[in-house]
């Protein structure tokens, strides 16, 4: 869990129309702040490990 400022990066994305729209779409069902829903994603994301040949 976050317990520093410095733990905190300030990110800003450009989304499409269609893109905002869902998301706002999806937030407002299930009641969640967008920040929750994208910061969830990204935790969700998997880690890909290359090995050098």
């Amino acid at each position: 869990m976050l317990n520093k400022k410095s733990d905190v990066k300030r990110l800003s994305i450009n989304l499409s129309a269609q893109e905002v729209e869902k998301l706002e779409k999806y937030c407002q069902k299930t009641g969640r702040q967008t920040n929750d829903v994208i910061r969830e994603l990204v935790r969700s994301l998997p880690i890909v490990v290359r090995h050098k040949l």
